[in-house]
């Protein structure tokens, strides 16, 4: 399903130890149409819901949303503490395409920008 580097499972651990509303919390990620490339990654510390999948490594948790499981099955999770670039870092091998932000991704069997947002909305908001 979604894999975690050491440095990610690390980092998540110790955010999840100050910021976890629940022993059941963790990383709850998801994909929503929108962003430049016409999906997005969407993460929050949640609960997991209804038929989400949990990722356990170590202190780290992650979930996978439902109705994300398709889009983001075979990733990776990294952790970037570069001074201008840092946060979690999703390698997806189902992007045919990112963004230049890094928030957006277009899938392998869709029309190059057949969820993308309207021309002048940023990428990456909602």
């Amino acid at each position: 399903m979604i894999t975690l580097t050491p440095k990610a499972a690390a980092e998540l651990g110790t955010m999840l130890q100050a910021r976890a509303k629940s022993p059941q919390s963790g990383l709850r990620l998801a994909v929503r149409r929108g962003g430049c490339a016409g999906w997005q990654y969407e993460m929050q510390v949640a609960d997991p819901e209804n038929g989400d999948v949990v990722v356990e490594e170590g202190a780290a948790r992650v979930i996978v949303a439902a109705d994300s499981i398709s889009k983001l099955e075979g990733c990776e999770i990294d952790f970037s503490d570069d001074l201008t670039d840092a946060g979690f870092k999703i390698n997806n091998p189902q992007a045919a395409r990112s963004c230049g932000c890094g928030t957006s991704f277009e899938v392998a069997n869709e029309p190059p920008g057949a969820h993308a947002v309207p021309d002048g909305e940023a990428c990456g908001t909602p």
